[in-house]
């Protein structure tokens, strides 16, 4: 399969973009693999729709692009303990990661993308929003990048705005684990391995504090960070329908699933990619 086989759409003007012309259930070639990660790289999170792929072909796809990473809080499939199951069920309230944020900041080398295929959809609602981060980082006065250039973010996984969007799982599909407190200290402003772009790396779900700053001291400036961030000229917005994959750079957006579907079912598999240490 050629590059000219794929058809790229962009869906906004900040980011994202549907990709088809191709069946992630086949064996890809190195062309197409190639064309789908620039793809990324371009538009930070990219769609498909209509794939119809097993564990184990989900599984496969995934791995063309690195190695899966556990996800520390959660067990995994029985046959493929690489995926995870993202849910809500009928008589739940809270969605699971229902927080803007990036992917398990709080490990020392969080995770280079995640990809999100849809199983089980609600009727309506259950859309997921992502933001920009080159676009938060560069819009931001020259004053507040120089302070943010030489400042440490640090991530904690028990802060409690994202701790209460996991207990659900945790009570029906914890690990052993799932009660440990994971920290990380991450640049403020990382540089993309891979584009050189310089991206926002601090998030509500996760970020704490500055590194030689308390709590208190780090509030105003992350609470502006945090609302900056996520301006609605940053985002795209993606509605799910059965077969939907979403597969995002963790080191350049964040994301958000809307939590508007009480009463009915949303299953997703989820697999996190191997990333290296933030710089």
């Amino acid at each position: 399969m050629a590059i000219a086989d794929l058809d790229i759409k962009r869906v906004a003007g900040a980011l994202g973009a549907e990709v088809g012309g191709v069946d992630l259930a086949a064996e890809l070639d190195g062309t197409t693999v190639a064309a789908i990660r620039q793809a990324l790289l371009d538009h930070l999170v990219i769609f498909f729709r209509d794939q119809d792929l097993t564990p184990a072909r989900f599984s496969a796809f995934a791995r063309r692009f690195g190695a899966p990473l556990a996800y520390p809080m959660i067990k995994g499939l029985d046959d493929h303990p690489e995926i995870i199951a993202v849910s809500k069920l009928e008589h739940e309230r809270v969605n699971f990661g229902g927080v803007w944020h990036s992917d398990t900041t709080y490990l020392e080398r969080p995770p280079m993308g995640s990809l999100l295929l849809a199983r089980e959809l609600p009727p309506y609602g259950g859309d997921t929003l992502f933001a920009n981060q080159y676009l938060a980082y560069e819009s931001l006065s020259s004053g507040m990048r120089r302070f943010l250039d030489g400042a440490t973010g640090v991530s904690s996984s028990a802060k409690a705005d994202v701790s209460r969007t996991r207990e659900d799982r945790i009570k029906s599909d914890g690990t052993e684990a799932a009660r440990k407190v994971h920290l990380a200290a991450h640049p403020a402003v990382r540089t993309h391995p891979e584009t050189g772009r310089k991206a926002l790396f601090v998030n509500t779900a996760h970020t704490i504090r500055f590194g030689d700053m308390t709590e208190a001291e780090s509030a105003p400036i992350l609470t502006y960070l945090f609302e900056h961030q996520v301006r609605p000229e940053f985002t795209c917005r993606f509605a799910w329908r059965p077969g939907s994959l979403a597969f995002w750079d963790n080191r350049s957006t964040q994301h958000n699933p809307v939590n508007d579907y009480h009463g009915f079912r949303r299953i997703m598999h989820r697999i996190t990619l191997e990333g290296d240490v933030p710089r």
